[in-house]
């Protein structure tokens, strides 16, 4: 056939498809990401945030009214007195709480369970005292550490050990472990980071103040979290599956963590998705051990296992399956010697 009449090539040959793609993916994932990331912080309230009131029915009435104005803000636990009050700050039960004594009105804080919700109570409490004429006492029952007052630190944490658990699943893939190898490199790695993690962030930069090795056993856990799923969503299928967790963990749930305020002050159900993901589950576990000596642990902990075994299963289970398959190949025949 000539030149002449050879065919002209299509509009939509495959290097043409591969640049409109590059053109709609591109914007549609900057989108997603802006999505992802801008509608929880442009939306931040509290919604259902759990907070207590101690004192009489009669001294509290008023109280629990005002606060009953904000339709939808607060979760109102009450409470006989300060003391228990503070027990529940303590074990995590509630943010913080409004207590009626004979001093006044006094308000409990926790700016270790979250400093943006620590000051958000505090400015409506004290604005509203300030309005009525009277003046509230604010007490931080579980203060932040010196080191890191606003909680940037541990909120920075976050995205690393994210970084640290995509990064251990796709090496162990890229590598070719399989099997318990692959099993015990992600194990490896991942308590290897989470010391590393943990005298970094406690013995060195003191934003962590809670017991060493339970800190430590926190990061491990959430980088293994992580590395597990990528590693075992890789096994089943292919890598791919290093994409698909790689953009589950980093676009919903690092913005969805709740970890810069609490999962409470997030748009549903958004919040609520966070703490099923290892970024959400993590950070709600570090601040547990690092600064409420494990009150409310377990629920994370638990999160960031299954997470991990299943992983660690799906590891072992691609593994299996790949020697099925090898072994059900027929073997080729050999070919037959060719006669001179």
């Amino acid at each position: 056939m000539s030149a002449a009449s050879a065919p002209a090539p299509s509009p939509t040959s495959p290097p043409a498809r591969r640049v409109i793609a590059v053109v709609v993916l591109v914007p549609l994932l900057a989108a997603l990401a802006l999505w992802a990331f801008a509608w929880p912080a442009a939306r931040t309230a509290p919604r259902d945030l759990p907070l207590g009131v101690a004192g009489s029915p009669a001294a509290t009435a008023g109280i629990e009214e005002k606060l009953s104005r904000q339709e939808g803000a607060f979760e109102i636990h009450r409470y006989a007195d300060e003391a228990a009050a503070r027990a529940a700050v303590e074990d995590r039960t509630v943010y913080g709480a409004l207590v009626v004594t004979a001093r006044g009105p006094e308000l409990l804080t926790a700016s270790a369970a979250s400093p943006v919700v620590a000051q958000l109570l505090q400015q409506a409490v004290t604005g509203q005292a300030a309005a009525d004429g009277g003046q509230v006492r604010t007490v931080d029952v579980v203060a932040a550490p010196a080191a890191d007052p606003r909680g940037a630190a541990l909120n920075a944490s976050v995205l690393p050990l994210a970084i640290a658990g995509i990064a251990a699943g796709a090496a162990v893939t890229l590598l070719g472990l399989r099997g318990v190898r692959a099993a015990l490199a992600l194990v490896g790695a991942a308590a290897l980071v989470g010391v590393v993690a943990a005298a970094l962030a406690d013995s060195w930069l003191g934003v962590l103040t809670g017991d060493w090795w339970a800190e430590a056993a926190a990061l491990g856990l959430s980088t293994l979290a992580v590395g597990a799923a990528v590693a075992g969503c890789a096994a089943l299928l292919g890598p791919a599956g290093i994409g698909a967790m790689a953009f589950l963990v980093m676009f919903l749930g690092n913005p969805f963590s709740g970890a810069a305020s609490a999962p409470q002050m997030l748009p549903e159900p958004a919040g609520t998705i966070g703490q099923w993901l290892p970024p959400g589950a993590g950070s709600t576990l570090l601040r547990s051990v690092a600064f409420f000596d494990g009150a409310a642990a377990t629920g994370p902990a638990l999160t960031l296992t299954w997470w991990a075994a299943l992983g660690l299963g799906a590891v072992m289970l691609g593994d299996a399956l790949k020697k099925r398959r090898q072994g059900a190949e027929p073997a080729s025949e050999p070919r037959p010697a060719l006669v001179g």
